[in-house]
């Protein structure tokens, strides 16, 4: 018995060590297989992480494009209020300098009579230095004409005279005054240009 006990006792520690061994190839397989799982993960993860960064890229890209179409149209927008806001101001002086014409047509044409109704006339003088002071406060200027060269960009010339007295394209004559608005021509000077 002692011997069967012995070889049972080898067949039972061969046993255990074969165990043993198909255990640590067991723990070999699934490290190997955990390195194969680990080193699959790495991959799919760097791929997703890959992926993100592309989307974030783009979206940042997408941020920066709409903040940079945003910035354009609030200037645009700004343009288009100040654009509107001369242009209207710019109609409004138009409709009045017809006013600032007959007021100062009056006045040259009311010298004999101003001795008689002295009031009336101080009066009418008033108003039109009045409106003429609030041209000049909004950014209206005269164009100078008589005396200065002719110069088509403030300038209409009516008509031409012969006369040596006067320098070559002279304005000598202005029949209705021009006007500037913020260096733009709201009404040309209507003049006489000696050649």
């Amino acid at each position: 018995m002692s011997v069967e006990k012995t070889t049972r006792e080898e067949v039972d520690v061969l046993k255990n060590d074969e165990e043993k061994i198909e255990d640590i190839e067991g723990i070999e397989e699934t490290d190997s297989c955990k390195q194969m799982e680990t080193d699959v993960d790495r991959e799919v993860l760097k791929k997703i992480l890959q992926e993100k960064e592309e989307k974030n890229k783009e979206y940042l890209d997408r941020l920066q494009r709409t903040m940079a179409e945003f910035d354009n149209f609030r200037k645009r927008t700004t343009k288009e209020k100040a654009s509107m806001y001369d242009r209207g101001v710019k109609e409004t002086i138009e409709k009045i300098l017809p006013v600032i014409d007959n007021f100062e047509r009056a006045l040259l044409n009311t010298d004999d009579q101003k001795e008689i109704n002295e009031g009336f006339f101080q009066g009418f003088e008033m108003i039109y230095k009045q409106f003429k002071g609030i041209l000049e406060e909004i950014g209206v200027k005269e164009i100078e004409a008589v005396g200065k060269p002719f110069d088509p960009n403030y300038h209409n010339a009516v008509t031409h005279v012969e006369d040596d007295q006067y320098k070559e394209n002279e304005v000598i004559e202005e029949f209705q005054k021009g006007y500037v608005y913020q260096d733009q021509v709201i009404r040309y000077s209507m003049v006489t240009v000696a050649n």
